[in-house]
């Protein structure tokens, strides 16, 4: 026993743990049994454990789109199942992300429109809050400002006659429908300062039928007409507003904001019928076409005509409610006209012209193929869309105070 104790101590490894020195003979003597000899063999390494089951291949499943953080709706769309439930039900998973993505596209088209119909409100807005003090300062800045309008409204008109092309349509030559643009452009101006364009309009439509009749090839009637027209629908028309404005000087007298109106910015004097006249018909277009497109959109089942099929009868009796009701409120706070029953008059005028302008331009969009007659005006299109409703009303409501009212008083 001496001897195996010696052999060990001397041979064995000089090894310490957590302070103890493992090859001291008392160490030693203690874990003799459990050193390596032939009685005590070191025991083999365990063998790794044989497979008992075979693992599933794993299952990549593509997550669903999401839209753009900017729309913020992401706690909105429907979650994709968890990973466990993919791998075992892949028919399932595959349904819930479709599901998923064509909630993410609902919920992405609803943003988009939202977003338009925010633009277009605030635009609107500006647009309004602009015309109104134009209207207001009236003279050559409301004249300039209708003479843009015109120039801008005139181009996209033959622009849109020029798309008329593709389908079998003859245009006019562009150098016509410039000298048309430029001719009805400076109508208002020549309204303003001579009060009548009835020799202007037909001088100028007789030297573009010369023109187009001397032209080289062959000259079609339809570029006689296109031409023409342009020149009564984008220059005579509008041309009224300033008749409307600037032509009916006589004082409003009854007028209760005229009393108090600045003397630096005309005083009471300021505030002529055609003033009065001209806020009344704007006011009540813009009323006419919020009603019309509000109930139109909750309440239109019946369609109008085939001309604007989303145009509903719904909606223009709800516009033609709106307008009315607007000249009647106006007619009691400034006082014009006298009589409800006129002013009732005035509003239903009012409303079948703005109709009739908004069909007249749909019908040449529609010829035209587009959807818009432009995209100058974010939100709203172009020039024609936002000023379809003015065309003929500023005529019929000239008309209307110069003709109807004083048989019957104002």
């Amino acid at each position: 026993m001496s001897s195996v104790f010696i052999k060990v101590f001397l041979f064995a490894p000089k090894t310490t743990h957590r302070g103890k020195n493992l090859c001291s003979p008392r160490t030693l003597r203690l874990h003799t049994p459990c050193l390596p000899s032939p009685s005590h063999p070191v025991p083999p390494p365990m063998a790794a454990p044989a497979a008992t089951h075979i693992q599933r291949p794993f299952l990549l499943i593509p997550s669903p789109p999401r839209p753009h953080p900017s729309l913020r709706l992401r706690f909105l769309l429907p979650s994709p199942p968890p990973l466990r439930l993919r791998r075992r039900f892949p028919l399932l998973a595959a349904t819930a992300i479709s599901a998923s993505a064509g909630g993410g596209e609902e919920a992405t088209r609803k943003a988009e429109k939202a977003r338009q119909l925010q633009k277009r409100i605030l635009v609107g807005v500006a647009i309004g809050v602009g015309a109104g003090g134009i209207v207001v300062a009236g003279g050559w800045v409301f004249s300039a400002a209708l003479a843009a309008v015109v120039l801008a409204g005139s181009r996209e008109y033959f622009e849109l006659v020029r798309n008329t092309a593709g389908g079998g349509g003859t245009p006019p030559p562009r150098y016509v429908s410039r000298v048309c643009s430029a001719i009805c452009a400076l109508m208002p101006i020549l309204t303003l300062y001579y009060g009548r364009m009835d020799v202007t309009v037909t001088f100028s439509a007789f030297v573009i039928a010369i023109s187009l009749l001397l032209q080289r090839g062959n000259p079609r009637f339809a570029q006689l007409t296109s031409s023409v027209f342009g020149l009564f629908y984008c220059g005579y028309l509008p041309s009224f507003w300033v008749k409307l404005r600037c032509g009916l000087a006589a004082p409003a007298l009854n007028t209760r904001i005229a009393y108090g109106w600045p003397i630096l910015l005309g005083g009471q004097a300021h505030w002529t019928v055609g003033l009065v006249a001209t806020l009344m018909a704007i006011s009540s277009i813009i009323a006419a076409d919020t009603s019309a497109f509000l109930c139109g959109r909750a309440f239109g089942r019946t369609p109008l005509t085939s001309i604007s099929p989303k145009k509903t009868l719904e909606g223009a009796l709800a516009g033609l409610a709106g307008c009315v009701m607007t000249t009647v409120l106006l007619s009691t706070v400034l006082r014009w006209p006298r009589s409800p029953l006129s002013a009732t008059a005035y509003g239903i005028l009012i409303f079948l012209g703005s109709l009739f302008g908004d069909l007249v331009e749909s019908l040449i969009k529609r010829d035209a193929g587009v959807k818009d007659s432009g995209s100058l005006i974010p939100g709203h299109g172009g020039i024609l869309d936002r000023v379809d409703s003015y065309v003929f009303t500023g005529a019929l409501c000239y008309s209307f105070i110069r003709v109807v009212l004083p048989l019957y008083g104002i």
